[in-house]
């Protein structure tokens, strides 16, 4: 009998390698390889047959870019406006979209509303392998859905999926999850590296080959990422991740990769007991503030995708029974707060070396832009100095390293979404200053943070 082949993966790249081995090689980490048994190769179906004899369709012809047909390919709504912002307008016919987020994210939630909404229209097949048809019926009732047209199938086996999926011919196929699909030819465990590369494989060659827009559940790690090898995510055409904790109403949707649309997309949802509700104006929810305004507290201007948000920032400055003081981020990267205050202390005048500074964007909003270096160090001045801040000011602008303010993207867009919130005075960056200030603000352009300190 011929022996068994098998390879180590890498769970984070998907290298592959022959033994064993402590690190990676291509990704640097350490004791990520897990041995995989690998599906012997069936008959006629070698490698060398396909070098030597050249097996495959030679009736394809060579085309030039320039005679590519540029007709826009049509889109699907997916009944909701902010799913198909992040999307980049909608679904995409024979597109892959991976969605991943926590448990109790709601993943499942969003997508059963998304497939009894648009069964009453298209061919829907979805097909769940981590709960029973009953569990999802019942879940469908609860949220008061329509489930008349909506096609379920409760499978785990990507062979038996695929055969029901080329009867039944869907628009969109849904997969939930693709860490509990397996193929027969796979001799490891549901998902093991192998397994879900293979799987995942596999039913992206049908949507490509059969026009049909695949829609995937993934599960995430403990630190956030998506679980499974990293390849998986270069197969797809579009990552999407559903963040929010299970004590908070609200879910944003963020786009990680897509190749129809912007990257870095932002979609906002309130979690209600009829499900996911899209939010119109995620800046309204975001802005909850008190009627007296606390020291520390500041509202900025970020830019999330295509257009701007307010959210409000919190800054807490104590001093310090340690000698080595904290620097707590919550929203924001803790490094560059460090880096931000001994900007401050350089070119500001303001030492808080000996002091605790706590930072927090309200709404668990993850800032990941620049823009916020201004208001985060005006904030942190205000609750040193325990005076608070004018409730109608907003500030954006990024801060360098030798003080100077360095204007940021869309800055008359920011300007206009502070003016439509009532806002009536704005400090920005001289570069962002718009010729002609929105009526009834005032816009302060600044060029150094001793300008901006001033102008408090």
């Amino acid at each position: 009998m011929a022996k068994a082949k098998s390879a180590f993966v890498c769970t984070e790249c998907g290298a592959e390698y022959r033994k064993w081995q402590g690190q990676c090689s291509s990704c640097q980490e350490w004791n990520t390889l897990s041995e995989v048994h690998l599906a012997s190769a069936r008959p006629g179906g070698g490698a060398a047959s396909g070098r030597s004899g050249y097996a495959g369709d030679l009736s394809r012809e060579v085309i030039d870019l320039g005679n590519v047909d540029l007709s826009e390919v049509p889109r699907m709504s997916s009944t909701f406006a902010e799913f198909d912002r992040v999307l980049g307008g909608g679904l995409v016919p024979g597109s892959a979209v991976l969605l991943g987020g926590n448990p109790g994210a709601g993943k499942s939630t969003l997508l059963l509303q998304t497939a009894c909404k648009l069964a009453q229209q298209r061919r829907i097949l979805y097909v769940t392998g981590e709960e029973s048809l009953s569990q999802v019926a019942m879940r469908a009732h609860r949220l008061q859905l329509p489930t008349n047209g909506l096609k379920m199938l409760a499978e785990t086996s990507v062979e038996t999926i695929l055969a029901v999926s080329e009867r039944e011919k869907p628009e969109i196929l849904v997969i939930d999850s693709i860490q509990t699909m397996h193929l027969e030819d796979i001799s490891s465990a549901p998902g093991g590296v192998a397994q879900v590369r293979e799987s995942a494989a596999a039913l992206t060659r049908f949507a490509k080959k059969t026009n049909t827009v695949l829609l995937l559940v993934g599960h995430v790690t403990k630190d956030g990422t998506l679980a499974g090898p990293k390849v998986l995510e270069h197969m797809i055409d579009a990552s999407l991740l559903l963040e929010g904790g299970a004590d908070s109403r609200f879910r944003t949707l963020r786009g990680q990769k897509n190749r129809f649309g912007a990257v870095n997309e932002l979609g906002v949802f309130a979690m209600l007991e009829q499900g996911l509700k899209e939010v119109k104006n995620p800046s309204a929810i975001f802005l909850s503030r008190q009627e007296e305004q606390a020291p520390g507290s500041l509202v900025m201007v970020v830019w999330e995708g295509t257009r701007p948000i307010l959210v409000e920032v919190q800054a807490l400055v104590d001093e310090s029974a340690l000698g080595n003081p904290r620097r707590v981020a919550v929203g924001v990267d803790q490094n560059r707060l460090a880096m931000l205050l001994a900007v401050l202390n350089r070119h500001g005048g303001l030492f808080t070396g000996d002091q605790d500074v706590f930072l927090n964007v309200v709404g668990g909003v993850k800032v990941l832009e620049t823009s916020a270096d201004l208001a985060v160090l005006l904030a942190v001045v205000s609750s040193l100095q325990n005076r608070a801040l004018p409730k109608e000011l907003v500030v954006f602008g990024e801060v360098g390293l030798s003080g100077e303010i360095r204007p940021v993207p869309s800055g008359q867009e920011r300007i206009a979404e502070a003016a439509k919130h009532g806002f009536l005075r704005a400090i920005v960056p001289r570069a962002n200053a718009p010729k002609q200030a929105p009526k009834g603000m005032e816009v302060i352009a600044v060029d150094k943070l001793s300008d901006a300190l001033d102008a408090l």
